[in-house]
């Protein structure tokens, strides 16, 4: 402290009035560096909320390529079901919930754009359509690629899975129990959907 107070004594006068006046300044600075920098971070973010959505993709199948969303859970369509119409509610949506609609759509494998649309339901929430289908999970499906709803006949009508034509698929599907991803990857599926997160 003694060596500070000898340095600041000797220091001419302009000096001392220069030291303050910079370190306010560096610390306005480093204020307002701070203040950029946040910027672009809430702009990513802002930019990456408005391109995510819901992502309906394929999957291979023994029965043939299914649609599936890009987490890997498996959609079907319900034979009961009107074009561009659901007539799955209540007990009915709790087995069978529809697949929401959120974001920005988007076609990715052999899916196609130009058969994704939404219809709206009576609570005022969006579905996802292909090809004039509502789809909808399965709540027995606990994996990605599984298939246990197919063939279904709950609530009076079949439930199949969706070709990427549009049309649905009535085989038996007996190789879809585990997810199609490459063996260096095939592993992490099924351990990050365990928890039950679908996304």
């Amino acid at each position: 402290m003694n060596m500070i107070r000898s340095l600041l004594a000797r220091t001419p006068g302009p000096v001392k009035l220069i030291v303050p006046l910079a370190s306010a300044l560096l610390v306005a600075a480093c204020g307002s560096a701070a203040a950029s920098t946040s910027a672009p971070a809430s702009s990513a973010a802002a930019a990456g909320s408005s391109t995510t959505g819901t992502v309906i993709t394929t999957q291979a199948g023994s029965a043939g390529a299914f649609l599936t969303t890009a987490s890997g859970r498996t959609v079907y369509l319900w034979a009961k079901d009107g074009m561009n119409m659901s007539d799955c509610s209540g007990a009915c949506a709790s087995a069978w919930p529809p697949v929401p609609a959120t974001g920005t759509l988007t076609a990715a494998g052999s899916a196609k754009a130009s058969d994704l649309g939404t219809i709206t339901r009576s609570d005022g929430t969006k579905q996802v359509t292909y090809d004039g289908h509502p789809l909808y999970y399965f709540v027995g499906d606990s994996a990605a690629g599984q298939t246990n709803g197919q063939g279904s006949d709950n609530f009076g009508a079949k439930w199949w899975l969706v070709a990427p034509s549009g049309a649905q698929i009535t085989g038996t599907d007996t190789a879809a129990a585990a997810p199609a991803p490459t063996p260096a990857t095939s592993s992490a599926p099924s351990s990050s959907n365990a928890g039950g997160g679908w996304s």
